[in-house]
């Protein structure tokens, strides 16, 4: 069995920003674990930040409501310039809202990339959570 890959990707000019998670199917207890790769080309765009965001999208009546049950941010404000290629890792601990409370819900991790120049852009991939009924 084969399990989906999660992928998840931002390029703005030549700026690329790659998330990884290790598992996109998680169960109850494990904790959410991946990897930002960020590669700067010639465009030397600066990122002041970037925001991981854990939503649950549920649909309803042909909409889909959006609600975010994780956060994490990671600062880059006078990082260091010289690195074209860097890596972050990051861990989003789940609790007990990360359950499913209905078969239209689905779980997505977005990536919102923001630069010091004001412009932004996101990318997001949908993972699973299993929990285990007492």
């Amino acid at each position: 069995m084969r399990f989906k890959e999660f992928s998840s990707s931002v390029k703005i000019g030549s700026l690329q920003v790659e998330t990884i998670i290790e598992r996109p199917s998680l169960e109850e207890g494990e904790t959410l674990n991946g990897t930002l790769y960020l590669e700067d080309g010639e465009d030397e765009k600066e990122i002041d930040w970037i925001e991981l965001k854990v939503l649950r999208l549920v649909g309803l009546e042909g909409q889909e409501l959006e609600t975010v049950i994780g956060k994490q941010s990671l600062e880059f404000a006078g990082a260091d310039k010289s690195k074209k290629s860097v890596m972050h890792q990051f861990e989003i601990i789940p609790d007990e809202r990360w359950s499913e409370e209905s078969e239209s819900a689905r779980l997505v991790l977005r990536t919102s990339v923001f630069l010091m120049n004001g412009e932004q852009a996101e990318s997001e991939d949908g993972f699973t959570y299993t929990t285990y009924e007492s």
